[in-house]
């Protein structure tokens, strides 16, 4: 949640909260996960904060390569398991339907980050409640060694 009062976008916030678990230098990290923002670049698509937990939850437990079979099946329900306990708490995974807004996509200018965002605003809760779900994930699954 400090990462995101920090400056950073929901997707980032999450994504570096797990930077010591993923082996990326947080630059990396940051600069991955800095295009699902306001839901993906503010098209208030899947909540920058639920894009921050996959791309983490891949990080630590995905595949690389070509995967079409078991592993594939078995990383994708992982995926909905975290979306299904994220909608389970918000009612949604999509970013305009959290924030209550009509418009499907938004500007491409980010609102100022003042105090009155942060007040409006239950992105800093959401950031909180991502990287809450994937810590008790992670608890509740351990760690494979990656090669």
């Amino acid at each position: 949640m400090k990462n995101f009062t920090d400056g950073y976008n929901c997707a980032q916030s999450v994504v570096l909260a797990y930077s010591d678990l993923l082996g990326l230098e947080e630059a990396t990290l940051s600069r991955l996960s800095c295009s699902f923002g306001g839901g993906m670049g503010r098209l208030r698509e899947v909540c920058g904060s639920v894009s921050g937990m996959f791309l983490a939850a891949g990080l630590l437990y995905g595949y690389d390569g070509p995967e079409t079979g078991k592993v594939k099946a078995e990383h994708y329900a992982r995926i909905q398991e975290l979306a299904h306990a994220f909608e389970e708490r918000n009612g949604s995974i999509v970013c305009r339907e959290l924030l209550g807004l009509k418009v499907k996509h938004d500007e491409s200018t980010p609102s100022a980050r003042t105090a009155d965002y942060y007040r409006k605003r239950p992105c800093k809760e959401l950031i909180g409640m991502s990287a809450e779900i994937l810590e008790e994930y992670i608890c509740s699954h351990p760690l494979h060694e990656q090669p």
